[in-house]
């Protein structure tokens, strides 16, 4: 077996690091966070390293003689830290910047999905907007959706109802200076319900996790621009146990052995963005990490322990660790936003009725944008907390999530009011129809 980790640094600064840093913590696990925030400063040691720093952070991982590097953002996976790491004798989990590019190109990530015969949509590549915009004239009105193929920290996907959309889409990803650096493809739009699942693998034995499902845009209602996530919620009764056995073996399976037969073995979370169509689920993306929101949401449902499974995974021996244990709950996890996100905002606000809504039960409360200042947690950033609660049922955990929400405060601060209502509705409607066939 493989021995669990004593020493862990987390690369990042986000909610989904506070979570990993708060569910190892809670294992015995010393945990060390680059650069961290306000909340990982609280459950373990913030060493100062931006998540992009590789040198730094190979330097930083021998200086605290650390058993296990696990990477939470995708920027520093694209650029090279595990093949940095794995050179410097350092175990980390996290895939090589090979493997990382099913999240850093979504062309890579669509060659790939052909080559294992993986549902997923039709799609069309272009080096500029130029031959985009041809494309979309010569066509068909027809709806479509239009992404930028480089990293986007969730924000250059257009889902498009017509021309006119898929053209000023077009527009904005070339005005954008982030954004404009990489080609751009436009796929098939699909029409259903959109879900997250996300496995652990080693680039042999998988492990599929609970479904989630994410809220990405902005307001209430899936209206406003696209997100990092403004909340999720698991399990989704969107996918039930034979579903998701099917989604494990028509769709990771076959993307972790294409992975290997391309010699880009894939190790760490390999995170499917869904589309429950009427054929069947097809893959909208991949991401090579855990996802953020949904990351607060499954450690809080995790009863067994994450270090075996992390440490296991990066020695590529997963075989030997125990089946996960998950809570028989439901988790909800909504995100508070500085006023103005996802574009610029103001940071340095002081926040409120954090310790009051950490102490509710069944209430985690984890910082995302954040840091101290002279005693103060100041808001630093768009998404700055996620408050995660968990219910035997999704209305209790949703009930809790929100009584938590309403006692944190800041100057221009915001939520989505609706995370979890579409799982509420089909649980309704799925006991009115039995109720209806017993009648």
């Amino acid at each position: 077996m493989v021995p669990a980790p004593r020493r862990v640094l987390i690369v990042g600064a986000g909610a989904r690091e506070h979570a990993l840093a708060w569910k190892l913590a809670t294992e015995g696990v010393e945990a060390f966070a680059a650069p961290g925030n306000a909340g990982t400063g609280q459950v373990g040691t913030n060493l100062d390293a931006a998540a992009t720093d590789i040198p730094r952070l190979v330097e930083l991982a021998r200086e605290h003689a650390v058993d296990l590097t696990v990477v939470g953002p995708e920027a520093p996976l694209v650029a090279g830290i595990t093949d940095a790491f794995t050179a410097a004798g350092l175990p980390i989990f996290g895939p090589s910047r090979a493997a990382a590019r099913i999240e850093g190109s979504k062309l890579f990530c669509k060659q790939i999905l052909r080559r294992g015969d993986v549902p997923t949509g039709l799609f069309e590549a272009f080096t500029g907007p130029a031959r985009a915009r041809e494309w979309i004239e010569a066509r068909e009105d027809m709806p479509v959706v239009v992404k930028a193929d480089g990293l986007a920290a969730g924000k250059g996907v257009f889902v498009c109802a017509d021309r006119g959309a898929a053209l000023a889409a077009i527009d904005a990803l070339a005005a954008d200076p982030v954004l404009s650096r990489g080609g751009i493809l436009i796929e098939e739009r699909f029409d259903g319900i959109e879900v997250s699942v996300m496995a652990i693998t080693d680039g042999r034995t998988i492990v599929t996790l609970p479904p989630v499902q994410d809220h990405k845009a902005a307001f209430d209602g899936d209206t406003g621009p696209n997100t990092g996530g403004m909340g999720a919620y698991a399990p989704t009764p969107f996918v039930d146990a034979a579903l998701l056995a099917d989604i494990e073996a028509r769709i990771l399976v076959p993307t972790v052995h294409a992975l290997r037969r391309g010699k880009v073995p894939f190790q760490g979370v390999l995170f499917a963005g869904l589309m429950l169509t009427p054929q069947g689920p097809k893959v909208l993306e991949f991401n090579a990490r855990f996802g953020d929101p949904e990351c607060q949401t499954l450690l809080c449902l995790l009863e067994s322990g994450l270090g075996p499974l992390l440490a296991a995974t990066a020695a590529r021996r997963l075989e030997e660790v125990e089946t996960p244990v998950w809570k028989r709950a439901a988790a909800v996890t909504v995100v508070i936003a500085s006023e103005g996100y996802p574009a610029a905002v103001q940071r340095g606000l002081p926040i409120r009725g954090l310790e009051a809504a950490a102490a509710l039960p069944s209430v985690q409360v984890f910082h995302g944008a954040t840091r101290s200042d002279g005693g103060r947690i100041v808001a630093d950033g768009g998404r700055a907390i996620a408050v995660t609660a968990t219910g035997d049922t999704l209305a209790r955990a949703k009930l809790q999530a929100y009584t938590a929400v309403r006692e944190i405060r800041w100057q221009g601060a915001w939520c989505r009011k609706d995370i979890a209502e579409k799982g509420l509705l089909e649980e309704h409607r799925r006991a009115a129809a039995a109720d209806g066939e017993g009648a």
